[in-house]
């Protein structure tokens, strides 16, 4: 099972490179579908995405019918859109025989009309009240990508940590006031 971020012809170099740490903090492939708004070494995109770029599996995609080809007989494919009236959460991601494919479209104008009502049935959305338009790129695909991974058992990532100096251990030295319960007993 590998789950893949698809951006639909990005614009921002700056929600690419977010987008692209993320994937790399997640072992998640990057698809990126042509043609890019930026040159992929624009300095602004490499700044976001921090020295991380050699740790993200970018794939590039001539167009949208050259993504599509590249999909398998059983990879599941989920369109983001805020037209949707599916929720995002209400997906099972968790077949492991399944590669997951979440495509989010250009900051400007989204996905295609056509390919979203050909795909009509893998249109997904992620809740928000009407005082926004949409919610920014990046956090949409960290939304989207974490509760599938949540979902997935988080595979092959980090769920602790020791640092040397870590401030939640015991060995650290915290402040009585700190000492309470959580549960609110």
């Amino acid at each position: 099972m590998t789950n893949h971020v698809v951006l639909y012809e990005p614009l921002m170099p700056a929600n690419t490179g977010n987008i692209a740490r993320t994937c790399a903090g997640t072992n998640t492939v990057l698809d990126l579908i042509e043609p890019l708004g930026f040159q992929i070494d624009n300095k602004k995109m490499k700044r976001a995405g921090l020295d991380y770029w050699d740790k993200v599996d970018v794939r590039l995609h001539d167009d949208l019918n050259a993504f599509l080809a590249s999909l398998g007989p059983n990879d599941e494919m989920y369109l983001i859109s805020k037209f949707s009236a599916k929720n995002y959460a209400e997906v099972d991601y968790t077949d492991s025989n399944k590669d997951y494919y979440f495509v989010f479209g250009k900051e400007t104008t989204g996905l295609p009309e056509t390919f979203m009502r050909e795909y009509y049935d893998r249109n997904l959305r992620i809740p928000m009240s009407d005082n926004i338009r949409c919610y920014n790129l990046a956090n949409s695909v960290a939304i989207v990508l974490l509760e599938a991974l949540r979902q997935q058992g988080f595979p092959q990532l980090e769920t602790s940590h020791h640092y040397e100096n870590d401030k939640l251990k015991d060995n650290y030295n915290r402040p009585e006031r700190y000492e309470r319960n959580l549960k609110g007993e």
